[in-house]
């Protein structure tokens, strides 16, 4: 039975695993009885076939969750297709909002411009925890270096009330994921090349230039810098702007 006390299982998880690299803290988590049933949540963007190689490698029967808010851009969908065929991924599982969920939150498609964050709560959030209730874990691709906010993160962290986040990737540099998707000979994905490096839903990723944070093209000009599905302290993440 799992320890209950998320801090302490967290603590005892980054001390055995300090100095493991990332593909051993992947491959020791799916398997560690402190962290019970796992799954990869994957957004099959800029830098996720980075984990999703290392899943095909350990555990390609992993379950990977991928939600589809049907407002993707559709080089992501054709780029998601062409990976878990490419890795033989063999439990990928995609989420969406229901019907009746669009149908009474956002009938016209147009939330994302008048309530970013209720768009992402009904289409990211909310299915996402349906799905990750049966779930004591679940990995992630955040690394310290994407913005201030991630700065201090660690390998596992607690997700009150009775979950654990692994980050196997949370003390790679940028050039490590570049290196590894290199070595391996991994696909990118197609709008990196256009000048996104950080993609999320269409109508709210725009391209970044030359010298910008690469998640400056997220909800660009507005006081957002996370969909909600990551939570630090329960509450949603948001960076500060200058007046």
């Amino acid at each position: 039975m799992l320890d209950g006390n998320l801090d302490t299982r967290a603590g005892r998880l980054n001390d055995r695993y300090r100095h493991h690299a990332a593909i051993e803290v992947l491959r020791r988590a799916v398997t560690d009885p402190d962290l019970g049933r796992v799954a990869l949540v994957s957004s099959f963007g800029a830098e996720s076939v980075v984990l999703l190689h290392m899943v095909s490698v350990v555990a390609p029967g992993l379950p990977v969750l991928f939600i589809d808010t049907q407002m993707l851009f559709p080089e992501t969908l054709a780029y998601q297709r062409d990976v878990a065929r490419r890795l033989a991924l063999t439990n990928v599982q995609t989420i969406t909002a229901t019907d009746a969920e669009i149908a009474a939150n956002d009938p016209d498609g147009t939330l994302n411009q008048t309530n970013p964050d209720a768009c992402c709560d009904f289409r990211k959030t909310v299915p996402l925890e349906r799905v990750l209730s049966g779930y004591d874990a679940w990995i992630t691709g955040r690394k310290r270096f994407q913005n201030g906010q991630r700065a201090a993160l660690e390998f596992f962290e607690p997700e009150p009330p009775a979950r654990l986040r692994v980050n196997p990737l949370a003390h790679w540099r940028p050039e490590d994921v570049q290196d590894y998707m290199i070595e391996n000979r991994l696909p990118r994905h197609p709008l990196v090349a256009q000048g996104y490096p950080s993609i999320g839903c269409a109508p709210c990723t725009s391209p970044v230039a030359a010298g910008e944070d690469p998640r400056s093209g997220r909800w660009r000009g507005q006081a957002k810098s996370e969909c909600g599905i990551h939570f630090i302290g329960g509450r949603m993440v948001r960076k500060q702007v200058s007046a």
